[in-house]
């Protein structure tokens, strides 16, 4: 099974507003990118929406390791998205959780891979994580 890190960063211009996200497939040294925008959307649904876009470009069952900067996409992913599904997507407070038709596209996407991720500072310097801000930011500006 092939071993595929994926970079996702999301931008929002007023949250909500125009949004971006930015994404890159990195495998045995060769990276690609990809990017796209919303004209109304938040900063947690193009963080989620980036993570998506990339899992839907492989195009075989793969170890996929997902950084991000968003602690909202990874601890839905490592901790409670179990729990969500289980609950009928409502959290442990029985509130609504957000942006559930996401993820539920995530879930979908997922299904054929293995899943880890690992949070990441933002703006801190970490190239891969740097260049998806870019990409982001640039698809939100277009959108503006």
């Amino acid at each position: 099974m092939k071993q595929i890190n994926l970079y996702s960063d999301g931008s929002s211009l007023g949250n909500p507003g125009p949004g971006g996200w930015g994404t890159l497939l990195e495998y045995n040294g060769h990276i690609k990118e990809f990017s796209g925008g919303n004209p109304m959307t938040t900063n947690n649904q193009m963080e989620l929406t980036g993570v998506i876009e990339g899992l839907k470009r492989l195009k075989e069952p793969c170890k996929v390791h997902i950084i991000s900067d968003s602690k909202y996409v990874v601890q839905a992913i490592n901790e409670w998205l179990a729990g969500w599904v289980r609950n009928g997507f409502k959290t442990a407070a029985k509130k609504p959780v957000k942006n559930v038709e996401l993820w539920q596209e995530y879930l979908e996407v997922s299904k054929p891979h293995t899943i880890t991720a690992q949070w990441v500072k933002g703006h801190a310097g970490h190239e891969e994580n740097e260049r998806c801000d870019i990409l982001a930011r640039t698809q939100a500006e277009k959108l503006k």
